[in-house]
């Protein structure tokens, strides 16, 4: 009995369940996950927004689209920064320039940045060849070269200016600054030159005569001031004065402060988070759900962290196609496209002694299915494969279905279907349409989630899926919805 429940345990447990918790020290600050919505090219959208999903703060996941918002969610603060993912590699940066609402629910609204280049770096011969000094080289440097006809200096012993002793001799043409002697005057005021004896017994005679018209740096005597015996200084007519103004100020009676300046110090911060300006710096360009939009997985993360792509890949491609034959036929069967079996062919009255053989009947080819999307995802690492697959049936709106599988290769290599979601046209407000959006990691714990765009006919939510052990749980779901219940098979 026990090897039995051994063996009926083994689908459950093929798959890798991967990191799941993180430790304290490293759970994210702050993390919060959008979905970017545009038309025309990614690079140059015509026109885009941006719908907050939720904000992953001291270890929970809140909804992004009311979190803290005061007055605009957190997650749209102006100025904040995504990161554009594909399959988990980064495409893009998007900027929020302004929030809004639109029918209810907060989106934002900024630009899209390309990444930005990387310096390349130098290669060895390079950092090698930088590391060499020479000596004969014309480049410019920071201290001054010793050739081999300059003079030592006194005191150093011929080897290099000393730390003790008499400066190195200097420049004739270089100009100094010195003191002026207060005691001189007229045409004997001067000051000695560096270098010059200074002994008592030398002539007056032997300095140089003063020049008149050479500026000179000397400290003003307290004694000459003027403002001490009540006197005027001598001031330039053309010497701008600083006055204080007479006029009266007028009395403030009250301040206040524009709503999107106000900053609570307690208030937490995405990445580049800042306070935000006065009106709206782009207006609303994107309006409703056009056919042509795109959508794509943004990410803003306090921290800076390394790439993860989401990708998988097959040890067989002939596997890959294996899997996605049998994901179609089991959307055709949920969508109701295949065909009925044919009837058995009646039985002939009269037998021949040789009767001709049956043409064989080749099987009706396979229904088409329209807006079909299939996606191969590694989760978490070494967790092998998941398939998610989405589709619908082509016909009128109101007659439509719509199709979204989850699953995973079992041990034998047979489908092993996790979640199937089948919806009405008709009946979209009561089980929405599930749209793929891509997989990306909510929680920073290096395992991917399922994004999905919950559409119904008035409203619509976006989910974040888990794929665990064989199950595919709804994690998450965001408010403005009545989709918040149910979904697993």
């Amino acid at each position: 009995m026990a090897a039995v429940l051994v063996l009926a345990a083994l689908p459950v447990w093929c798959q890798y369940p991967g990191q799941v918790t993180k430790t304290s020290k490293d759970a994210p600050e702050l993390r919060a996950v959008a979905v970017l919505e545009w038309t025309g090219e990614q690079s140059h959208p015509k026109a885009s927004r941006i719908v907050p999903v939720c904000v992953y703060d001291n270890g929970e996941l809140q909804d992004g689209g009311i979190y803290l918002a005061r007055p605009q969610p957190l997650a749209l603060t102006s100025q904040v920064e995504y990161e554009l993912q594909e399959n988990g590699k980064p495409v893009g940066l998007f900027d929020i320039k302004n929030a809004g609402q639109q029918q209810g629910l907060w989106v934002g609204y900024g630009a899209w940045k390309p990444l930005p280049i990387p310096k390349p770096r130098p290669s060895m011969d390079e950092v090698a060849r930088s590391r060499i000094v020479d000596d004969e080289s014309d480049l410019p440097v920071l201290h001054r070269k010793h050739h081999a006809d300059d003079s030592p200096a006194a005191g150093s012993g011929g080897s290099g200016p000393a730390s003790s002793g008499p400066s190195p001799a200097s420049d004739p043409d270089r100009p100094t600054l010195h003191r002026k002697d207060s005691s001189d005057s007229g045409a004997n005021a001067g000051a000695e030159e560096p270098g010059a004896g200074s002994s008592s017994g030398a002539s007056t005679a032997s300095a140089p005569a003063p020049d008149s018209d050479k500026p000179t740096l000397h400290r003003r005597d307290s004694g000459d001031s003027t403002a001490s015996s009540g006197g005027a200084l001598p001031s330039d007519p053309d010497r701008p004065v600083l006055k204080k103004s007479k006029k009266k100020q007028p009395e403030e009676i009250a301040h206040t402060d524009s709503l999107p300046d106000f900053t609570d110090p307690d208030r937490p911060k995405l990445k580049r988070g800042k306070s935000a300006g006065d009106g709206l710096d782009l207006l609303p360009t994107l309006m409703g759900l056009p056919p042509e939009m795109r959508q794509a997985v943004a990410v803003s993360d306090a921290k800076s962290r390394p790439d993860h792509p989401w990708s998988f890949s097959w040890a067989n491609p002939d596997d890959e196609a294996k899997m996605k034959s049998a994901l179609e036929d089991i959307a055709r069967d949920a969508l109701g496209l295949k065909p009925p079996p044919a009837p058995p062919p009646a039985p002939r009255k009269t037998a021949r002694k040789n009767p001709r053989p049956a043409p064989p009947v080749e099987p009706p080819s396979p229904a088409p299915l329209m807006d079909e999307q299939f996606r191969v995802f590694e989760l978490a690492y070494g967790s092998g494969a998941t398939l998610v697959l989405t589709a619908r049936a082509d016909g009128p709106v109101n007659q439509q279905r719509f199709v979204t599988l989850i699953a995973q290769p079992d041990l034998y290599g047979n489908v092993l279907v996790l979640l199937k979601s089948v919806a009405d046209g008709a009946r979209l407000d009561e089980t929405p349409r599930m749209r793929l959006i891509d997989a990306v990691d909510a929680m920073a714990d290096n395992r991917a989630e399922l994004l999905f765009e919950l559409r119904g006919a008035t409203q619509r939510q976006f989910a974040l899926y888990r794929v665990l052990r064989g199950q595919s749980e709804k994690l998450f779901v965001t408010s403005g919805g009545e989709f918040a219940s149910g979904g697993r098979e």
